[in-house]
């Protein structure tokens, strides 16, 4: 069963479409990620969910029934904000209570459920407590049981983690994720966070100027991107020019800068001569030192050489950057090791791939 259904919805400001006529789903219990640049129109869409903004055109679903026109208030949505809107004057305990205060519940229930959610948010002891005596990862944690208290089908988030810091952001992704699993509750979120979309998502809308980009798995998002927007969004992306010369083998032959490559279409057909991108993530590239093999032939186009521009430690892994001789620049990343044979900057270096992990895209 579908929680959320949206069909050909659309926002215009004016003469500018924040969101070009769409339809996406949200399954019941899935946890969806809204996943784009600003001013991709991520947070108009949640915003449309919530009923704070109204579609210029279009149908909103939310359990099969039609909330296009509904207020906010009866739409039976949870929703958790950046900046945790939690009461300054009130003590944790009435933070959490308030929405059902609002709906009458007795105060026997409403100190069982406030006790049971703050225990379930791994918070137990503070409900006497102000907001401005918690950390941030507290109060985030505070304004989403305030959220799941009432038990609401649906909870919204609204960049929920870009107020903390990495550590706590990293944190807090572990901790909805295991509320998510516990509770079932149909999750939908928004941010900008490439690194949290995939960590915390069954699926993400990846989008782009108002549309749609792609919406997929984090793993398929990541392997295999229908568009050159979508493979430099996620993660980095070598991106390579070309136009298919061959597609009758067990490859693609692409004529690119680097000579002629044989690359992998993962679905669909490319005829001849059609402009394409060959995408080469930086894991998928072998570096050697080209001192160590002098007899290597590069001109079969399956080697090639370049120079070291710059190698950056990342914690566990290293990012090196190479200048070809066609003046291309390529992004290696190696896992770090004490092991690891370190080049110094200017060093002559090979790089190979194999055929299988040089992915073809059309053309946006």
């Amino acid at each position: 069963m579908n929680m959320i259904e949206l069909k050909q919805v659309s926002r215009r400001y004016g003469a500018v479409e924040a969101i070009a006529p769409l339809d996406f789903s949200v399954k019941q219990g899935e946890f969806v990620t809204l996943l784009g640049p600003s001013g991709s129109g991520k947070t108009t869409l949640l915003n449309l969910i919530a009923g704070m903004v109204s579609p210029s055109s279009g149908q909103i679903f939310v359990r099969g029934v039609d909330i296009t026109n509904a207020p906010p208030s009866s739409r039976g949505l949870g929703m958790v904000f950046q900046n945790y809107a939690l009461m300054p004057h009130m003590t944790v305990f009435d933070n959490i209570a308030f929405p059902l205060r609002v709906r009458k519940m007795p105060k026997d229930e409403i100190r069982r459920k406030v006790k049971d959610v703050l225990d379930m948010v791994r918070l137990p002891d503070i409900a006497a407590r102000k907001p401005k005596e918690l950390s941030g990862g507290q109060q985030q944690r505070v304004s989403l049981a305030r959220c799941i208290v009432y038990n609401p089908a649906l909870i919204l988030l609204d960049e929920p983690l870009g107020a903390l810091d990495k550590k706590l952001r990293e944190q807090m992704q572990l901790e909805i994720r295991r509320l998510h699993a516990q509770l079932g509750i149909t999750m939908l979120n928004v941010t900008h966070d490439q690194d949290e979309a995939l960590s915390m998502s069954d699926r993400i809308v990846l989008m782009n100027q108002g549309r749609v980009e792609q919406v997929a798995s984090p793993d398929e998002l990541y392997r295999s991107p229908r568009t050159a927007f979508a493979a430099s969004f996620i993660g980095t992306a070598n991106l390579i020019s070309g136009t298919v010369q061959d597609n009758a083998g067990e490859h693609t032959v692409v004529s690119t800068p680097l000579g002629l490559l044989p690359a992998t279409m993962r679905s669909g057909v490319v005829s001849r001569g059609a402009a394409v991108k060959l995408l080469v993530r930086p894991e998928s590239v072998r570096m050697t030192c080209a001192l160590h093999s002098p007899d290597v032939d590069t001109a079969s186009g399956l080697r090639h050489a370049g120079t070291l521009e710059d190698s950056i430690t990342l914690g566990s892994v290293v990012r090196h950057h190479v200048r070809l001789a066609c003046d291309m620049q390529i992004v290696v990343q190696q896992q770090g090791n004490r092991r690891q044979i370190t080049q110094e900057r200017g060093a002559p270096v090979l790089l190979d791939w194999l055929p299988e992990d040089c992915q073809i895209i059309l053309q946006d």
